[in-house]
């Protein structure tokens, strides 16, 4: 059986995001349903925020309610394997030396590029991890 204590360990995410019918803002953890509050200033709704969760936690272990536990925790390995075209294939290593890299750097290279311009915002939404609340971050 696990303790509210661990739960409370867990890196759940917080998502906050600004009421723009009553002011304020909402704040929301994702993973655990039903588990929101309101705060007038982020600073604000992120601590009645752990309020809430502790509160929401308490409950459904009391309840016997199955607790999701944060997806964040999955592990990456840093490899993945993929299959793609022979030309593609000879493309990539023939640019790569060009460039005098070994083929995974050049792709390593190209991924990364590509990558950061991906540029990802939600909408009027702030993403904000527990670790970031708890050290100011």
């Amino acid at each position: 059986m696990k303790t509210l204590e661990y739960y409370l360990s867990l890196p759940y995410k917080l998502e906050i995001t600004p009421d723009t019918e009553e002011g304020g803002y909402v704040a929301a953890y994702p993973e655990l349903p039903g588990c929101l509050t309101v705060g007038e200033t982020m600073a604000e709704a992120v601590k009645n925020a752990e309020d809430a969760k502790a509160a929401w936690l308490e409950a459904a272990i009391e309840d016997g309610i199955v607790i999701n536990e944060p997806q964040s925790t999955e592990k990456y390995s840093g490899q993945f394997k993929l299959r793609l075209p022979k030309s593609l294939h000879k493309a990539l290593a023939e640019h790569a030396k060009l460039e005098g890299i070994s083929m995974n750097q050049y792709c390593l290279y190209l991924l990364a590029k590509n990558d950061a311009g991906y540029n990802y915002k939600p909408a009027k939404s702030y993403m904000v991890h527990e670790e970031q609340e708890r050290y100011g971050k």
